[in-house]
């Protein structure tokens, strides 16, 4: 064999070995500008659709756990109901609320651009505490509705008709929750959280400029699903609270059917693996 052909097959071998170089060179190039798009199209989705939110409080228990001691829920807010509607009573909604409320959590803002991007991103995907003017209620009542609290059994009273409300944790005794009538102005709404005794909520403000309501141009979305924890994984429902056989059916009927539904999927899958 000539010395020749004895070095011909290193060819191929170095050959092969650039290539590899000159591909991680390249992915080298090209990853600032995923990392790019990846940031654009994150912000994207975050401003117009979905964006995913942590809850901190216990005012909304037990429709969405966050009270000392529990998980706080991960809930996916979506944006692309109020494009062209607004809400609706019994919708939960996650708003910036007015300047006279006191925030019910507090959180420490960064301190450098760093960390002021590491918050920005636990906030998109729900695993940080939100702003501290960003509240999670629900709505009880629309503009130029009247709504007031209470009738003998201690409901609250839209236009005069008791609300049916299945979703209320916990609330105070019936002879504390009175409040005078309030007709909603405006481009505005009256929000309550469901565990009554532990929400300030549009009943705490109504002595202010506001008369305890937010604007409507201030609701970010509509709370659309819990997705942590697992556990407690499911829709948040949005029960028409102004109609009593709707929201008693929609607790009694909907949730077994969404957990039953939920239940039987990964099993089915499992079955369909295990047959091919």
């Amino acid at each position: 064999m000539t010395e020749a052909a004895s070095r011909a097959p290193a060819a191929p071998t170095s050959h092969r070995r650039r290539g590899r170089e000159k591909k991680k060179g390249s992915l080298l190039r090209e990853l600032p500008v995923l990392l790019l798009v990846a940031f654009v199209l994150a912000l994207v989705v975050k401003t117009f659709f979905v964006q995913a939110f942590f809850i901190p409080s216990g005012s909304m228990e037990q429709t969405l756990h966050g009270c000392p001691g529990c998980t706080g829920d991960r809930v996916l807010v979506n944006k692309v109901p109020y494009w062209f509607g607004e809400p609706e009573p019994g919708d939960v909604v996650v708003f910036k609320g007015p300047d006279t409320w006191t925030p019910e959590v507090t959180v420490a803002e960064p301190g450098n651009w760093f960390s002021g991007a590491l918050l920005w991103l636990g906030r998109t995907v729900g695993v940080a505490p939100p702003s501290e003017d960003d509240f999670v209620k629900r709505v009880i009542a629309t503009e130029g509705q009247t709504v007031e609290c209470c009738d003998a059994d201690g409901r609250v009273l839209v236009d005069g008709q008791p609300l049916e409300e299945p979703y209320i944790f916990e609330d105070t005794p019936i002879d504390q929750r009175a409040f005078a009538p309030v007709t909603v102005p405006q481009g505005r709404l009256w929000v309550m959280g469901d565990h009554r005794s532990a929400s300030a909520d549009s009943r705490e403000h109504v002595s202010d400029k506001y008369s305890g309501t937010i604007g409507v141009d201030d609701v970010i979305g509509k709370a659309a699903l819990i997705v942590w924890p697992l556990s407690r994984l499911g829709v948040v429902h949005a029960p028409d609270i102004q109609d009593a056989d709707a929201a008693a059916s929609l607790y009694t009927g909907a949730a077994p059917a969404v957990i039953a539904a939920a239940g039987a999927l990964p099993v089915a899958a499992w079955r369909r693996q295990r047959r091919y």
